[in-house]
């Protein structure tokens, strides 16, 4: 069933069918046929998505050229050179197309793509509007397209709307289209003298991708490029799906300007997760401050980029902020074989500088274990008995000048506890780091575990970095500290991910639980609930709120005091009413009749002087102290809802801890949501305090994450703060509850 919310059409998809043509009836009917068939989980957004087969784009067996030129002096002869030796490297066959040139480059030139003499793979079009060629294309049933005109999107609301158009007539061509404004990066040589693991590259900058594709001349195998450019049909998802499929590549390195769609770019990276291919990203737009008018503290707790940084961080996606970052990672994770161990050991030649890399290294979470006193014994046996060698080790510099330099890197590496060897070297000292660089390019090739050397050295032209470090693909060459760090931590981490990894899309919800119909009668379409009606609206999904009455007279109040058992709470409860503390409309620990009138009175008498109007008073049962927190569910632009937890109370806002998920997320993010909060020591229990529930405080969020699927974008926000998280084994009690229907 496609109701009116969990089988809610997701506002791109409707977008893109009216934007096509079609009828939203035919939609949904097609939507309801793949819910049938259970690819749409509980919200109606999709559970898996298609790998488009891009094999006959990167390397086609037929290429026409569209606006060919061979004229000296115009942008289109350069561009159509740089097609004809490319397609000569892949093997594919070229046409040039111009409807007034008979040759192009002493080659045939057809007038139209009508008139070729194949069915082409792919066809290059290299004019102004590529609008009027679209159809031409489909008729001839190309599979795939390139249109380097720019002039879309990117120029504000009159090119967004011709890119709409262009975008309606590829999808009903059939063709897949890269760009428009894109560039000529997919069509670039590459080298084919490397070998191992290459890196896929994605980029909607082509000259931000540069830095990545330089890495060849170190040694690094490149594999693709793909300039998405403005994404009008394939976007970085599509890439980032096919190339976790491809058997050469062992890490994809993008820089992404901007996400087209969110629920696509989470399936690619579920793909590329369970495939244990590591997805690296240059995210740009982290000081997008996603400001948003909201009634709720967690509307004004989660921006934009906090969303797509707990979704990337959620499906394994690694973000990095540079491009020597994004160069540096990429290679190590395309490159390096599954750590043995997580232990890491710094090996140096001075005693500053390893206890220098051992802080940052230590503070940035990389694991730094104290060596068995049998192994430091052993590295003594080579190393002067006042040098340190319990990690970092530190050699004193005269045993990497002899013999004793290769057994102190091959003991390093015995320790099973050891998976990774890093030696700063901060400046070159000939002839001894020349000796200590080929040894340990020595030992990398003959052990399974990572070495990685730094070369601090700002001139770059020595030989024992130029020909012996880079002349290895089994050392792991870095410049800086930082960016060797920043490596290493995400290989680790990615393997860790990867080997727990269990994909949250095939637990996800497909049909409603009994909670829905319940939570569904209680929605008020356009309006704000008052905190009484947000309360039904949890209980319906079986989250515990305190005993509480409604009330509209203080007699009443009274009778309920009674029922709820004193000492009682009491509050205005209104539809309109969001921050009631800041207005003085809750009174505390209640006692006795007499009490409970004074309260009545004086909650009514406040409201009526603020003009606000009220649905009755509420007589609360009053909880126990335990450790407040919030925990919330807002709508992303992007990714849809989203479901927020940290520390609640009246400093929210002011402490701004919090932890974002984008769902379907199971347990174990719940709990590493836990994990990422400032306060997580509250839970655990502080200055002699008990532990508190923290299995039941997982339990809310997971059950707020199913609301928040099943009544999908009909659910603008919900902010249940404070949620009083009890003592272990006693459970967690919402205290107050907003929520505001779409």
């Amino acid at each position: 069933m496609l109701g009116s919310t969990h089988g809610t059409l997701t506002t791109d998809f409707r977008a893109r069918v009216v934007a096509c043509g079609e009828e939203p009836h035919a939609a949904v009917h097609s939507m309801a046929a793949a819910a049938a068939e259970g690819d749409l989980d509980v919200s109606g957004r999709p559970l898996h998505a298609p790998v488009p087969d891009l094999d006959r784009f990167f390397r086609p067996e037929s290429v026409a050229v569209i606006g060919a030129s061979d004229t000296e002096g115009r942008p289109n002869t350069g561009i159509t050179r740089q097609l004809i030796a490319w397609s000569e490297r892949v093997g594919a066959r070229l046409y040039p197309v111009h409807p007034t040139r008979e040759t192009v480059f002493d080659r045939p030139c057809a007038p139209s793509v009508a008139d070729l003499p194949e069915q082409v793979d792919l066809a290059v079009l290299l004019v102004g509007d590529p609008l009027p060629v679209i159809e031409e294309l489909g008729q001839a049933k190309v599979k795939f397209a390139v249109a380097f005109a720019s002039g879309f999107a990117e120029t504000g609301a009159e090119g967004a709307a011709a890119q709409a158009r262009l975008a309606a007539a590829v999808e009903r061509s059939g063709l897949r289209l890269l760009g428009p404004n894109t560039n000529l990066n997919a069509f670039e040589e590459f080298r084919d003298d490397l070998d191992g693991p290459a890196i896929a590259l994605i980029t909607q900058s082509g000259h931000q991708g540069r830095p990545v594709y330089t890495l060849q001349e170190l040694g690094v195998r490149l594999s693709h490029w793909a300039p998405t450019g403005n994404e009008a049909d394939l976007e970085t998802s599509d890439f980032i799906a096919y190339f976790s499929q491809r058997p050469e590549v062992g890490a994809i390195a993008c820089y992404v300007e901007g996400l087209k769609d969110g629920r696509s770019f989470l399936l690619a990276a579920d793909r590329a997760a369970r495939a244990g291919v590591p997805v690296v990203a240059v995210k740009v737009g982290r000081t997008e401050t996603g400001a948003r008018m909201a009634a709720s503290h967690t509307g004004k707790l989660t921006g934009a980029d906090q969303v797509v940084d707990a979704a990337m961080r959620q499906f394994g996606v690694i973000r990095v902020d540079g491009l020597d970052e994004l160069q540096d990672t990429a290679a190590l994770l395309a490159r390096a074989r599954k750590p043995l161990a997580d232990g890491v050991v710094v090996y140096s030649i001075s005693g500053g500088t390893g206890a220098h890399f051992s802080d940052l290294a230590t503070e940035a979470g990389l694991s730094l274990p104290v060596l068995s006193e049998a192994k430091q014994a052993e590295l003594h046996t080579w190393i002067p008995s006042y040098l340190n060698v319990a990690n970092p080790v530190d050699n004193g510099g005269h045993p990497v000048g002899d013999w004793r330099g290769r057994k102190i890197i091959d003991a390093i590496l015995a320790d099973p506890g050891v998976g990774v060897l890093i030696c700063p070297i901060t400046g070159p000292f000939p002839p001894m780091s020349d000796r200590l660089a080929q040894d340990l390019v020595d030992a990398a090739e003959a052990t399974d575990k990572l070495v990685c050397v730094i070369w601090g050295s700002p001139v770059g032209t020595e030989d024992a970095y130029r020909t012996t470090l880079l002349g290895s693909s089994r050392v792991a060459t870095f410049r800086t500290f930082g960016n060797c760090i920043t490596a290493v931590k995400a290989y680790l981490d990615h393997h860790r991910f990867t080997v727990s990894y269990r994909s949250p899309f095939d637990e996800a919800p497909r049909t409603p639980s009994p909670s829905f119909r319940k939570a569904q009668a209680l929605m008020r379409p356009g309006h704000q609930l008052s905190e009484h009606a947000a309360k039904q609206l949890l209980r319906a999904y079986g989250i515990r709120v305190p005993r509480e009455q409604l009330v509209t007279s203080a007699a009443a109040a009274v009778r309920a005091a009674g029922l709820v058992g004193y000492p009682v709470v009491m509050k205005a409860s209104g539809a309109r009413l969001a921050h009631k503390t800041e207005l003085g409309l809750v009174k505390v620990g209640l006692t006795s009749a007499s009490q409970v009138r004074d309260a009545y009175r004086e909650l009514t008498d406040i409201a009526r002087y603020e003009d606000i109007e009220l649905d009755g008073i509420l007589v609360c049962q009053m909880v126990e102290r335990g450790v407040e927190m919030m925990v919330g569910v807002t709508q992303d632009a992007l990714f849809g809802p989203t479901v927020t937890v940290g520390l609640g109370g009246v400093l929210v806002e002011v402490l701004h801890d919090a932890a974002v998920r984008v769902p379907p997320f199971g347990e174990d993010q719940a709990r590493a949501m836990l994990g990422e909060l400032r306060g997580r020591a509250l839970l655990e229990g502080v200055r002699g305090g008990p532990p508190v529930d923290v299995d039941a405080l997982v339990e809310v969020v997971l059950r707020v994450q199913r609301m928040a699927l099943e009544l999908g974008d009909d659910l603008s926000e919900l902010d249940i703060n404070p949620l009083m998280v009890l003592g272990r084994g006693q459970g967690a009690v919402a205290l107050d509850a907003l929520a505001v229907c779409r």
